[in-house]
């Protein structure tokens, strides 16, 4: 059976609908030329604003060392030496192309486990009791991609950092304190660190301090 509609039937059919075929084709101008400003232009305008007002932010906030990128600053790593300091855990091991947490209830068994055996860990590793664990670094965050720590979490891990690098602990201190990045205009966010900043400065203060 021919599916196909004639000329005169398509031509009865709008009649019948009460279309006018000469209202067609401006219609169809008027999608072309909303696709061509809404997506096109718009787009195009955007991105030449950001990478004019905001060039690192647009290219996705890279940091480079020696020329080579080693990171972004809006993505976390893991670092699991003693000899550097250690974010907070994540769920899928800092992959920005999955982005989530574990998504398991406070009463899961599963993650009271994870908590005891992260809360232990990090006590025994940087000489504290289990009490001074801040949550924060036995609980993965929700984007499983977190970069930074507050300070008092990077300040708990100055006497391993400094012991194993064979720094003295106010020399790291110091280095803590100088990549804080505080509240902005004192209103938004909180105090933090970046861990993968202040990974790269360490390595930079254990070369000069040779």
């Amino acid at each position: 059976m021919n599916t196909l509609l004639n000329h005169e039937q398509l031509n009865e059919n709008f009649q019948a609908l009460n279309i006018s075929p000469s209202i067609l084709r401006p219609s169809i101008g008027l999608v072309v030329v909303g696709f061509l400003i809404s997506g096109a232009l718009y787009s195009m305008a955007s991105v030449s604003f950001a990478q004019l007002m905001f060039p690192k932010q647009a290219n996705g906030s890279v940091i480079e060392l020696n020329g080579k990128i080693v990171g972004s600053s809006l993505v976390g790593q893991t670092f699991v030496s003693d000899h550097y300091f250690h974010a907070r855990p994540s769920a899928i091991a800092y992959d920005a192309d999955v982005v989530g947490g574990s998504n398991l209830a406070v009463s899961n068994p599963e993650l009271q486990k994870q908590i005891k055996e992260r809360t232990l860990q990090f006590a025994q590793n940087n000489q504290i009791v289990e009490q001074q664990v801040p949550p924060e670094m036995i609980t993965a965050s929700g984007s499983g991609i977190d970069p930074d720590i507050s300070p008092e979490s990077a300040l708990l891990q100055v006497k391993r950092v400094a012991q194993q690098r064979a720094l003295s602990e106010q020399k790291v201190r110091d280095l803590v304190q100088q990549q804080i990045q505080y509240v902005q205009l004192g209103l938004y966010g909180q105090a933090r660190v970046n861990v993968l900043q202040l990974n790269i400065a360490l390595d930079q203060l254990s070369s000069t301090s040779r």
